[in-house]
């Protein structure tokens, strides 16, 4: 997996992190998302959603999907459009 992300969704505190994994049979997407969080002076991930995130989640997560679909389209068939979501 790319140490830095290919591309970054934010909405509010919510943000998810697309980066390109290479594998035997070809490059894949992961996706890794996360819930922003201060503490003190600090700011925090937290792999954790409560109720309230899950609408701004499932909206990035499918505009994630989006992206990636499209960069398979652009990219022919050298990078496949499916994802693996992560969470933790």
């Amino acid at each position: 997996m790319s140490a830095e992300p290919l591309h970054v969704i934010r909405f509010g505190l919510i943000k998810c992190e697309i980066h390109l994994r290479q594998t035997r049979s070809g490059d894949r997407f992961n996706v890794l998302v996360s819930r922003l969080f201060r503490n003190g002076d600090q700011w925090h991930e937290s792999k954790q959603f409560g109720r309230d995130d899950l609408p701004l989640l499932a909206k990035v997560v499918d505009l994630a999907h989006t992206w990636i679909y499209l960069q398979g389209q652009s990219a022919g068939s050298s990078v496949p459009s499916d994802c693996e979501v992560k969470h933790g």
